[in-house]
């Protein structure tokens, strides 16, 4: 690339776009912009480049541009795309969808836990991504390769709402707004200990562990791994654990997880960040027995997807929906509070 500078390509974990920075240089002569990027940039047709500059996904000097707007030297660029389809073909498979919500541009699927959003290693099969191929005929497309209209996710074992797009500029769109943080994501979690205070917010760049690469880890030197911002408040304490509704400032790979888990209240029966073992409470063999009770009745990380806000790309209506908390994460929340009413009983005996 003899005539443009790439500067930064981001690749969000959680939510599904590519962030480039490019820097014109001082020699080129006037062309229209979406033929000077689609020479530039890879997955990049016209077609693509064209719909994210209808959805304002493309800033010249921080400000919107339309296909006809001329490069000029030292123009800085910012581009914002769905990302590209990377995973070999795509196998669609008759798996139930929850759909809670469906118009000609997009549709709200409420996950089950257990489930994998996209495929990849050794998950190619039995993902989100299989049912929408075959119950969706007309999915946005990317260099002619047939691709889902996913703009983020969430883990396997984590429940809840994810939006899906069934067109290349409302999934442009969506895009956008998830890289401007724009986008409500609310989740409920039950997590170990009690906190000391009734909200508040926490911080970290996130990037893999220096011991382990196979999990996420907060770094405080904000040159190290990308900004985290997680808002919580308690909504009910449990004596030894607690119930939170999570907000995101931002989306990153086990982002509440793993900030949970370096406040000192991991997930509860979280395997991968600590939180499948006894972290509070007596070390009694009736609440040990209780606690084993509690890990059967909601086998993975007690954390749901709970709210999902957004701007509809066509319509411009603010969107919002809730799913309720399913019926593993209820009963385990249940059993905490019978637990946690009957110890204050005894306590006032």
């Amino acid at each position: 690339m003899q005539d443009t500078e790439i500067l930064e390509e981001e690749e969000s974990s959680e939510e599904l776009y590519e962030h480039f920075n490019v820097l014109v240089d001082k020699g080129q002569q006037p062309l229209r912009i979406d033929k000077f990027l689609v020479n530039r940039m890879q997955n990049a047709s016209r077609n693509r480049l064209q719909n994210a500059l209808k959805a304002d996904c493309i800033l010249v000097n921080d400000k919107a541009v339309k296909a006809n707007y001329k490069v000029k030297p030292f123009d800085s660029i910012s581009i914002v795309l769905p990302h590209p389809p990377r995973d070999k073909e795509l196998k669609a498979e008759n798996l139930p969808l929850n759909i809670v919500y469906e118009d000609d541009y997009l549709l709200i699927v409420n996950k089950e836990p257990g489930m994998v959003v996209h495929p990849g290693f050794n998950n190619y099969t039995g993902t989100l991504v299989n049912a929408l191929i075959y119950h969706f005929d007309h999915l946005p497309t990317a260099n002619g390769e047939r691709r889902p209209g996913l703009v983020h996710r969430i883990d396997k074992d984590t429940s809840g709402l994810l939006v899906i797009a069934k067109d290349e500029f409302t999934l442009t769109h969506l895009a956008k707004q998830f890289y401007d943080h724009t986008v409500e994501r609310k989740y409920v979690a039950l997590v170990w200990g009690n906190f000391l205070n009734d909200s508040g917010t926490i911080t970290g760049n996130l990037a893999r562990s220096l011991r382990d690469r196979r999990v996420m880890a907060v770094f405080q030197d904000e040159s190290v791994g990308k900004h985290a911002v997680t808002n919580y408040q308690v909504l009910e304490r449990f004596n030894y654990t607690t119930m939170v509704e999570c907000k995101l400032e931002t989306g990153r790979t086990h982002q509440i997880r793993i900030h949970m888990q370096h406040t000192g209240h991991p997930l509860f029966n979280d395997v991968t960040y600590g939180g499948d073992k006894i972290m509070c409470g007596p070390l009694f063999s009736k609440y040990k027995q209780f606690v084993e009770n509690c890990f059967l009745l909601c086998p993975r990380q007690a954390l749901h997807a709970r709210t999902l806000g957004f701007i509809h790309p066509i319509t411009g209506e603010n969107m919002h929906f809730e799913a309720p908390i399913p019926k593993d994460m209820e009963d385990l929340i249940g059993k905490w509070r019978d637990y946690s009413n009957f110890k204050a009983a005894e306590e006032e005996v």
